[in-house]
């Protein structure tokens, strides 16, 4: 006789939400499509500001950033999530190279800093990173 399971065994855990903020159309769509190809649940915006406003911090499981930005920049953005999410793993990706920047986010918690163009498995590997460190 099969063995019947309890309704609640089949149940599916949710995907972890990964977000990436870009105001480059085509790197948000090659974010969304590498974050769904490794199996998470992709979501992408064109600007901090979009992102704050849209009602999603609360369901984020790692921030993927851009440094420069208009409007609201990466690091700001940084600022602002640790208020409202603390434990909120955050990357960032840049094409600048500022040593400065790059010490401020880490110092404000980023999980890395990757320069543009980087390598999907380094990008990969700090989001399972992130993932692992909530």
């Amino acid at each position: 006789m099969a063995a019947t399971w309890p309704a609640y065994y089949h149940r599916r855990v949710p995907k972890p939400i990964v977000v990436g903020v870009d105001d480059d159309r085509r790197v948000r769509e090659s974010l969304e499509s590498l974050i769904a190809s490794a199996g998470y649940a992709a979501l992408v915006f064109a600007s901090a500001d979009e992102f704050l406003r849209s009602g999603q911090v609360a369901d984020a499981d790692c921030v993927i950033a851009d440094v420069r930005m208009p409007g609201i920049d990466g690091v700001e953005l940084q600022r602002r999530l640790r208020i409202e999410r603390p434990y909120l793993p955050v990357i960032f990706i840049s094409a600048h190279y500022e040593d400065h920047v790059r010490r401020q986010a880490l110092e404000g918690g980023a999980i890395d800093f990757l320069y543009k163009p980087f390598d999907a498995a380094d990008l990969l590997s700090a989001i399972d990173r992130a993932l692992r460190k909530q």
